[in-house]
């Protein structure tokens, strides 16, 4: 089984969207208070709960065609992404172990990607 080029896309863009719903609980829990009511009316949470069901949604649409020992690593590109939105909304620092980490996540798919040339 090939994996086409679309299903790549689909996957990809489930990384994306799944990287906003990380910054969604993170930036939801900071505001987080112990009565349901607050939990329901949370937006910020909500958002990124959404966010996870969405590139879930996606994700089941980029798995449908190609083959998933191939596209499953490419969620984990959801890692660069993460750490952008991370610096943007939370002044998080970058740090050579996170860059280091992310160069041997993306190598990983590389060589994941190499298996698939025949």
């Amino acid at each position: 089984m090939n994996t086409p080029v679309s299903s790549i896309v689909w996957v990809m863009g489930a990384s994306l969207v799944g990287s906003f719903g990380a910054v969604g609980l993170k930036a939801g829990s900071q505001r987080l208070e112990k009565n349901i009511y607050a939990l329901v009316t949370n937006w910020r949470l909500i958002g990124g709960v959404c966010a996870y069901l969405a590139s879930s949604v996606l994700f089941v649409r980029g798995i449908k065609q190609g083959e998933l020992s191939i596209l499953y690593p490419l969620v984990s590109v959801g890692s660069l992404w993460t750490m952008l939105w991370s610096r943007l909304f939370f002044g998080e620092p970058f740090t050579s172990a996170k860059f280091w980490g992310i160069g041997l996540i993306l190598v990983g798919v590389a060589l994941l990607g190499l298996g698939t040339v025949h």
